[in-house]
């Protein structure tokens, strides 16, 4: 009888650590969803003398890419956001997180570049606000501001043509 207890403990935290290392971490929810985009407004990445505001994009569905060309995994969703800008489906922005501006310059002329504007965010406090905790992440906006979806980690072709693109085009029809 002495020992159920502490066994019965036992076995509850065997199975709550079992549920959660089966958990994806990808699917963590964001509290952000449904909820206004934090309001930016930074210098841009290839004119340092112009600021970019949030505010610019109200009244459109846009995408805000969390890149920076330390991460390896944005290298790999790249090349997808590059087709995408160049379809003309959404326009795409780009938040370069903690990074060196000369490198990161380096990496779009080298690897292209799919964003309207890329805007600088050295210290990482616009992205605390999105609440990223690792790059690449993605944000479907809409017209009013909303963050309609969050993509943690990189976008991939399933992500894009099973839940981002069909997002989008509903967004669009929305007024």
């Amino acid at each position: 009888m002495r020992y159920l207890l502490p066994l019965f403990a036992f076995l509850i935290l065997a199975v709550f650590l079992f549920v959660g290392l089966s958990l994806n971490p990808r699917q963590v929810p964001s509290p952000l969803i449904d909820k206004p985009a934090p309001e930016f407004e930074l210098y841009s990445l290839h004119e340092p003398d112009r600021i970019f505001s949030s505010k610019e994009n109200i009244g459109k569905v846009w995408l805000l890419n969390v890149w920076a060309s330390w991460c390896v995994a944005c290298r790999d969703e790249h090349p997808l956001l590059v087709q995408l800008a160049n379809s003309g489906v959404v326009p795409i922005y780009g938040l370069n997180y903690k990074d060196e501006n000369s490198t990161a310059k380096q990496w779009l002329r080298h690897y292209g570049d799919p964003y309207i504007a890329s805007v600088v965010d050295p210290d990482g406090a616009v992205g605390i606000d999105y609440g990223v905790y690792g790059v690449p992440e993605t944000y479907v906006i809409d017209k009013k501001g909303i963050i309609r979806h969050k993509q943690i980690g990189p976008v991939t072709v399933d992500s894009l043509q099973n839940k981002i693109i069909p997002l989008i085009v509903e967004l669009q029809k929305q007024t």
